[in-house]
């Protein structure tokens, strides 16, 4: 019983995976619109299977580069990101080029979605026919949330 316990505690230390609940106390004040709970879930699922396919666009200036060069996606981003000022110009760019993005609560979990080990703060999901009716959902209903005024 004595041996129980210590790796019950080591399980808990390995994953400090904190509830969606819990992730909305670190957002920041312009991650409008947010991604519901379900929906966080679909768009992981989506990123996972984009990244499949190598079908993702990682990070700011990689996302940026390819929103100004015209390519079509669904755009993610990490709500608790600190300084906002390192990314709060990509929702301007995808309103401008009419892209639907929304945030997520965490860029850990956006990071490990991707594959990646690092977290990261935003991420673009093109299209691709493999996962084609996962994206269309993703992108039905990240178009359906409101912008922020």
């Amino acid at each position: 019983m004595a041996r129980e316990k210590p790796e019950a505690a080591g399980d808990a230390e390995a994953t400090p995976e904190r509830s969606y609940r819990e992730q909305l106390d670190f957002l920041n004040p312009i991650a409008q619109p947010l991604a519901s709970r379900k929906l966080t879930r679909k768009l992981y699922k989506c990123i996972r299977k984009a990244a499949k396919h190598k079908q993702l666009r990682r990070g700011v200036k990689e996302v940026q580069k390819f929103i100004n060069k015209g390519e079509k996606g669904i755009t993610v981003l990490a709500g608790d990101t600190l300084p906002i000022d390192v990314y709060c110009h990509i929702p301007i760019m995808c309103e401008d080029r009419s892209l639907p993005y929304a945030y997520v609560p965490s860029k850990s979990d956006l990071g490990a979605a991707a594959g990646s080990k690092r977290p990261t703060c935003v991420i673009m999901i093109k299209p691709h026919e493999d996962y084609q009716e996962t994206y269309d959902e993703c992108l039905e209903e990240v178009s359906a949330l409101p912008l922020p005024l």
